[in-house]
């Protein structure tokens, strides 16, 4: 549950203090790394703190829980192995075979995977809607619709969807709103603040922040839906580890303060590249000439260290560019101190191929570090050529 003793404070003392109380036994100021499976009884039933078995609850994930649940304003936290582990066990509670989910046409290829590979085999059906429209988004549900799952910013596209919009369109129809906010972290955007019913995380990602760890994550402001979520956590019992919990918790401790240095690089990077003769279009929400930057600043403090951009002379000459960089990692994931370069439609998007996800060839995908923003620019300069 959320510690609301910490709920009127600014984000940043939040994302120190929240789940964060000192030891107890020891007066450690950070919670201890319960490396427990399991914990003695005081007689039959008599649990000490309601802790009986790990799987279902366990002292550091509960730290991590109650700071998740106090960073996005919610009521209930829930971490778990990976992301997808989180989207996985939400689609089984709030979905049963017969119903219809509303994706969007610009998803994370994992996302994707699991609705079209293994939601589907289940009995659930699924249409593509652009989010960012909002009469898309209502052509595309029918009377089975039960979700509508969002991404803003969207991966790889950097899509901008009205989360409020949206949130307006779901609760008229009695659909529950998702809204994956790994992109923009809840230091940048607040999807429940705008009515989204449930918020998904990569914890892997800015949250972790050092690409050291891989988690996920479920926020909702709903007690009653909380509820049943941890009730299928336990169930299913793909949960966070406490060495995972407490990697994450400390990651999260510099949230605000890496996301400022994150987003100041990638306007840089997003400028330099606007002006490269071997660019041609750059995909980044704060630029004035992105379709979705009025929306993203109104509704995100800031707008992300995440760029994609599109290279003259096609997929193989994007390909060479991501190749060519040094400075830049060539690897998949995103959101740590370190930048990072990819080609989504070789890499993380290639299970989307051949469907209406599928991704430009000539797209290449960075992920913005905090090193010193001169070196970023001088690496991607000389690997365009």
């Amino acid at each position: 549950m959320s510690d609301h003793s910490h709920e009127h404070q600014s984000f940043e003392t939040r994302a120190i203090h929240a789940g964060n109380t000192a030891d107890p036994l020891t007066g450690a100021v950070v919670p201890p790394i319960y490396q427990v499976s399991t914990y003695k009884q005081d007689g039959v039933g008599g649990l000490r703190g309601g802790y009986e078995y790990s799987r279902s609850a366990n002292p550091t994930r509960t730290a991590l829980e109650e700071n998740l649940a106090a960073l996005e304003n919610g009521r209930r936290g829930l971490a778990f192995a990976s992301g997808l582990a989180a989207e996985d066990c939400l689609l089984r509670t709030l979905l049963a075979p017969g119903d219809h989910v509303v994706i969007p046409n610009d998803a994370y290829g994992g996302t994707f995977r699991l609705f079209a590979k293994v939601v589907a085999r289940w009995g659930v059906e699924w249409s593509v809607a652009d989010t960012s429209d909002p009469a898309s988004v209502r052509a595309a549900m029918n009377d089975r619709t039960k979700v509508i799952w969002v991404e803003t910013p969207s991966n790889p596209l950097l899509g901008i969807t009205d989360i409020a919009a949206i949130a307006d369109i779901a609760r008229s129809a009695g659909v529950r709103l998702v809204v994956d906010n790994t992109f923009a972290s809840p230091y940048l955007q607040q999807p429940l603040a705008l009515g989204a019913d449930v918020v998904v995380h990569s914890l892997t990602k800015y949250m972790g922040g050092h690409s050291d760890v891989v988690g996920g994550a479920l926020v909702t402001a709903d007690a009653e839906l909380g509820e049943e979520l941890a009730y299928h956590q336990n169930a299913m019992g793909a949960v966070a580890g406490p060495f995972d919990s407490w990697i994450v918790l400390r990651g999260i401790k510099t949230l605000a303060v890496r996301m400022d240095r994150h987003s100041e690089n990638a306007t840089r990077v997003a400028d330099m590249l606007t002006r490269h003769p071997k660019v041609t279009q750059v995909l980044y929400p704060g630029l004035p000439e992105h379709p979705g930057h009025e929306v993203a600043a109104k509704q995100m403090k800031r707008f992300g260290g995440m760029i994609s951009f599109r290279v003259a002379g096609g997929e193989e000459a994007a390909v060479e560019v991501c190749n060519r960089a040094r400075l830049f990692t060539l690897g998949e994931s995103l959101g740590g101190v370190e930048s990072l370069i990819e080609h989504p439609g070789r890499m993380t998007h290639a299970s989307v191929a051949g469907s209406a996800l599928e991704v430009p060839g000539d797209l290449v995908r960075l992920s913005v570090g905090i090193e010193a923003v001169d070196d970023l620019l001088a690496d991607l300069t000389q690997a365009l050529g």
